[in-house]
């Protein structure tokens, strides 16, 4: 019997999307402890069989890609968290499946090769880094020339770009909301890039100078004002900036609450509709957005954590 915990995370902001030094994409993303997945799997001769609740074909399919001739396994799903809102369960319930055949039948394969054959991480490798090591991450994306267009990582086969910086997080408290709308994927996602890529490179300039000298700066020297101030400043230009315009009125307005409330600052993760906030007095800005989205369009509000440990993994 395997078991296995996984993380979520926040994609914070791709780096890269105009490619004229020859490399595309890049990312920022951060771990978090709350909300996880969580499976069990055990060996079995009926193939590959899934139950429980979620994403149960993507699992599935994961599983399928591994899993050796004449080989079963059962996967269930014993606590999954919503998909399509921005905190990467494809990835994490991809990988949680792929480690555990694995596993199972000793395939020695690393984290990352097992992420290239279930098809993640071929835009952003942050949620590839946080089932393996968690905490804050910064990734290098892919040379242009071996990806050929801009596109999300459901639709790219590379492996996942290499990993510039991780480091641990501190324990500040985060907002997390998950209003009742869905985030863009599939087909959805790719007409995006197509329509908004290239980003100037003046803006991928102004975000890069943003993660360098404010938001690595302040997440070394521990001051949350100064990370709150980063993710300000990065809803407003590049990528994440189109991603942003994208959403519902009342998405963005949950973001506009956070910062009323006092949080130092507040982003959107990847395509939405999930938005979280760095504050000092986390149970009033939760407090503001729950009875916002309730008086709207509904949702959660949450507080978690980081989370600076990869997935929680089991042999029994």
């Amino acid at each position: 019997m395997i078991q296995i915990n996984t993380p979520s995370r926040l994609h914070m902001t791709l780096i890269d999307l105009n490619a004229s030094l020859g490399r595309v994409d890049g990312g920022v993303g951060l771990t978090l402890d709350d909300p996880s997945m969580r499976l069990s799997a055990e060996e079995t001769n009926e193939g590959v069989f899934v139950t429980g609740s979620g994403d149960l074909k993507r699992i599935k399919t994961a599983a399928e890609l591994l899993i050796p001739q004449g080989e079963g396994i059962h996967i269930k799903v014993e606590q999954p968290y919503s998909a399509h809102v921005g905190l990467g369960s494809g990835t994490q319930s991809a990988l949680a499946a792929g480690w555990a055949v694995n596993l199972m039948f000793g395939l020695g394969l690393s984290v990352r090769e097992v992420a290239t054959k279930v098809g993640r991480g071929g835009t952003s490798g942050i949620g590839v880094e946080s089932f393996e090591h968690g905490g804050f991450i910064v990734d290098g994306g892919h040379r242009f020339a071996d990806k050929g267009v801009f596109s999300p990582s459901a639709a790219s086969r590379l492996p996942p770009g290499p990993v510039l910086f991780r480091h641990d997080f501190p324990a500040w408290p985060l907002v997390v909301a998950i209003p009742d709308r869905k985030g863009a994927s599939s087909q959805r996602e790719v007409d995006i890039f197509k329509e908004y890529c290239p980003v100037p490179l003046g803006e991928v300039q102004a975000v890069s100078h943003i993660i360098l000298m404010n938001m690595l700066s302040a997440l070394i020297e521990a001051d949350m004002q100064g990370f709150g101030d980063a993710i300000n400043r990065i809803q407003e230009v590049g990528f994440k900036q189109r991603e942003v315009g994208l959403q519902n009125e009342e998405v963005r307005h949950c973001m506009d609450i956070m910062r009323e409330q006092g949080a130092y600052g507040a982003g959107m993760s990847s395509f939405g509709p999930t938005v979280f906030a760095l504050a000092e007095d986390p149970e009033n800005v939760k407090k503001a957005v729950s009875e916002y989205l309730r008086s709207t369009i509904g949702g959660e509000v949450f507080i978690t954590s980081a989370r600076n440990t990869g997935a929680k993994i089991m042999v029994k």
